[in-house]
């Protein structure tokens, strides 16, 4: 007998749903009113993120740099949306050597793991992230940041559907067992066709790009959810936080989505153009 759709999803189905309409709704009401608002949204988003990866952290006996994280985490992707790439990598320059002098208030032992997960946490959170803020700041930024969440939840809903249905031979089944090459197949499918539309109609661009958009996001989104696979599996937790029902945490819901911030800057760059 094949296993039950609902123990191999591993999540309650109907509340993942209805939160991520709402989810949905919070990002589409303001990215028609304000694109600010946006933005404003995303760094508090961040900032419930960092908050409950530090948490797991100390369970576990580390000691992230907590207040120059927390001031990296908002600081880095308003700048961006403010100023650019260039006060994006100066801010994460400065943030980096606050957290190396900070930890030392603690003195020398531990001083290696803690810098090295604070380091990570800004270069992962708020470094990643500000390149959605770069590509917001566009002038057709808001079009931009929608057809990039599209792409992602298409990577997250193909895999999902056909990984549960179909998904019989594991990617990598040490780091994360229930991401199968079918859904990866599933993945590819469904972004490739989102991507292609998205970019006719949305960007009156050629379909190709869409069709590598499709394709290049599909390979990030699904390294970020092995990322923090490894990640979660270290630290022996399933979940980052109980926040958003169905989904764990905010933390959980951005594990393609932070590499996908950076690729789809890169490739909208590189298609479309950029002030940047």
């Amino acid at each position: 007998m094949s296993e039950d759709p609902k123990i191999k999803a591993g999540r309650n189905l109907p509340a993942a749903v209805a939160s991520g309409l709402v989810l949905a709704l919070l990002v589409i009401v303001s990215l028609v009113t304000i694109k600010w608002l946006f933005g404003v949204l995303a760094v508090a988003a961040l900032l419930v993120a960092v908050h409950e990866f530090v948490s797991v952290l100390r369970s576990k006996g580390i000691h992230v740099a907590r207040t120059p994280v927390y001031i990296a985490t908002a600081v880095i992707p308003s700048v961006a949306y403010l100023w650019g790439l260039q006060a994006q990598i100066a801010a994460t320059g400065i943030s980096i050597l606050a957290v190396l002098l900070w930890r030392l208030r603690r003195g020398a032992q531990g001083y290696v793991a803690d810098i090295s997960v604070s380091v990570m946490l800004v270069a992962y959170l708020p470094f990643l992230a500000a390149f959605l803020m770069l590509t917001l700041s566009e002038d057709n930024g808001p079009w931009r940041v929608f057809v990039f969440i599209l792409l992602t939840v298409s990577n997250d809903i193909g895999g999902y559907a056909v990984g549960v249905f179909f998904g019989k031979h594991p990617i990598a089944p040490q780091i994360s067992p229930k991401k199968s090459w079918e859904g990866l197949a599933g993945s590819v499918v469904l972004q490739s066709i989102v991507g292609i539309v998205a970019f006719i109609y949305i960007f009156d661009a050629p379909w190709w790009q869409g069709l590598i958009a499709g394709v290049v996001l599909t390979i990030s989104a699904t390294g970020g959810d092995f990322i923090e696979s490894a990640v979660k599996r270290d630290l022996g937790v399933k979940d980052m936080g109980t926040i958003v029902p169905g989904h764990g945490g905010i933390m959980d819901r951005l594990d393609s989505l932070l590499p996908n911030a950076f690729v789809t800057w890169v490739l909208f760059s590189i298609f479309l153009g950029s002030g940047a």
